[in-house]
């Protein structure tokens, strides 16, 4: 597979999840098997580089350079097939560290967080004097060499010293030191020991649960593919020539993404607008409709589409206004009838605010709308048992915050509680009530809704919930969801939240008080109707978005397992 061919399905697979990383781990794997430049007849085998770097190694041993090195089993169990030029070895055959000092005067400390491990260099090392050393600057190290971190090595904090360091540098025992003694490149070992291959063999040799490691013992028998050195060099600049492609295809993605982010976002925000201009709302909306699909590319911008489709639905600008419909006036008057009748329920709370239209000047409603606040729509409202629920104590079912979930009651993980006669009088559900958490330790969740269903019937409801109990002749609950999850409500419920134990609370009074815009009662059917049918294009089109994603995927599959399957080199120019 040549570059051509890669960059000829890039825009099919650039949506792939992780696309960019994934070519470059793809990249290192096709360097260490020899399939991303083509070898060359007159290159001096690696076998006969491994002699060379076993008598050098035996040279600097006998001067007292290096500590006499430990025989290595052969690896006589080849992980994969590598061109014949090449040879299987150890880490520890073809390289060796430097030994360790304490430190007698001032150094460069070079530790895991002077690691540019994206880059492969030393990044930012601290000069310490001699009575600040901590205990781990140990290793000594010099230009040239490779540094491995062997303390949770998955990180891949993995460098080449390419400067001179003034003062000399010491490294943490946290490191292994990996000197090729000339004879292997410091890139080419960069590029292996970063390689999925060898990420897996590390993984296998780790130990501990906290800090995971690879030790010094392990570390040295760690298997890699030695090319010839000329083969060496062309490697780590085809490598360096494949990232600076990728480099550049992620920065061409990142710009194009955050170009469509902006432009997904001021239209939103063009129809989020509390009080938008009626001459210039409809050509925004008809504009932002229209390019949205092809703004839309993950699946997470359909959130805000969603967010958006919930303030407009609460706004009046969903669903057309009949002026034949019965205003929401007259609704709010027979509620106030029900809630002061004989047949009253006893906990109901009103918190003195009849005319709550006075309280909002800041969005102008439609004819026929009408601000109010949950108190004034509620029947009434009230907390749940606080009796300890178990799965298989016998007793009522009782609902708890993970029954509450994407504006329905889940019954899937159900408790029971032994209520008493009284409390399961009081706490039973009825179709039609809204369900809220009050409590919890996410901000998020916190008034979180939940639309009762026959299902749930006769129910209790645990304490970290809320019940709303509606009139249904009056408002549909589906709509008073609607408005509990707009960005004004959501608002209002975030400004008063208290923290107690690491909770956060809303209590009745509050939930109480929330505002929000009430339409006729037809009204209200129409915008559930309409949210309802898209929020489901919505669902069809993050659908849709999921599975481009996938698709992407497994063609960034195919074209890199067919790499791999190539006798050839996989993304040479050249044969």
């Amino acid at each position: 597979m040549t570059p051509d061919r890669l960059l000829a399905y890039y825009d099919r697979i650039a949506d792939a999840p992780d696309a960019i990383a994934r070519l470059r781990r793809f990249v290192l794997d096709l360097a260490v098997r020899g399939k991303l430049v083509a070898q060359a007849a007159g290159d001096e085998p690696g076998a006969a580089l491994l002699k060379q770097i076993a008598a050098e190694k035996a040279r600097l041993a006998k001067i007292g350079a290096i500590k006499k090195p430990k025989p290595l089993p052969v690896v006589d169990a080849p992980p994969f097939d590598v061109p014949s030029q090449w040879c299987w070895t150890r880490i520890r055959e073809i390289s060796s560290d430097r030994g360790q000092a304490e430190p007698t005067t001032d150094f460069t400390y070079i530790d895991v967080t002077a690691i540019d491990k994206e880059n492969g260099v030393v990044g930012d090392p601290k000069i310490i004097t001699v009575s600040d050393a901590p205990s781990r600057a140990r290793k000594i190290t010099r230009k040239g060499d490779v540094l491995y971190s062997c303390v949770r090595p998955y990180l891949l904090n993995v460098a080449v010293i390419e400067d001179d360091f003034d003062p000399a540098p010491i490294a943490s025992t946290a490191f292994a030191v990996v000197n090729g003694h000339g004879l292997v490149v410091p890139r080419y070992l960069w590029i292996a020991l970063r390689s999925p291959f060898m990420v897996e063999c590390v993984e296998a040799s780790m130990r501990g649960q906290a800090y995971p490691a690879i030790n010094d013992g392990d570390f040295a028998l760690l298997p890699i593919p030695l090319p010839p050195l000329a083969e060496q060099h062309r490697i780590v600049a085809k490598v360096e020539e494949l990232m600076a492609l990728c480099d550049r295809l992620e920065a061409g993605r990142a710009a194009r993404e955050a170009a469509r982010d902006r432009l997904a976002a001021a239209s939103l925000a063009r129809l989020n607008t509390p009080d938008p201009d009626p001459a210039t709302f409809i050509p925004h909306a008809r504009f932002t409709l229209n390019t949205l699909p092809a703004l839309t590319t993950r699946p997470d911008q359909i959130k805000p589409l969603r967010q958006t489709i919930l303030n407009l639905a609460v706004r009046g600008k969903l669903a057309e206004q009949n002026p034949t419909d019965e205003p929401a006036t007259d609704l709010l008057k027979r509620i106030a009838k029900i809630r002061t009748g004989p047949h009253a329920a006893k906990e109901a709370r009103r918190n003195g605010k009849a005319d709550v239209s006075s309280l909002r000047s800041d969005m102008p409603l439609p004819v026929g709308w009408r601000w109010t606040n949950i108190d004034e729509t509620a029947l009434s409202m009230r907390y749940g048992t606080s009796t300890k629920c178990e799965y298989a104590t016998p007793g009522v079912p009782v609902l708890r915050i993970p029954n509450v979930s994407d504006g329905v009651v889940s019954l899937d993980d159900i408790k029971f509680g032994p209520l008493s006669e009284g409390e399961i009088r009081d706490l039973a559900l009825n179709t039609g009530d809204l369900l809220m958490i009050r409590s919890n330790g996410s901000l998020d969740i916190v008034g979180r809704a939940a639309v009762v269903t026959s299902e749930a019937d006769g129910m209790a409801f645990a304490g970290y919930l809320v019940r709303l109990r509606l009139s249904l002749a009056n408002t549909k609950p589906e709509y008073i969801w609607l408005a509990l999850n707009s960005t004004d409500v959501r608002d209002q419920i975030e400004r008063p939240i208290r923290s107690a134990v690491g909770l956060k609370n809303v209590n009745l009074s509050e939930f109480g008080a929330l505002t929000f815009p009430l339409p006729p009662l037809a009204e209200q059917a129409r915008i559930v109707a309409k949210v309802g049918a898209l929020m489901a294009l919505c669902d069809r089109l993050e659908a849709a978005l999921t599975t481009g994603a996938a698709t992407s995927r497994r063609l960034l599959d195919a074209l890199l397992q067919e790499a791999l399957a190539s006798p050839g080199a996989g993304l040479d120019t050249a044969a």
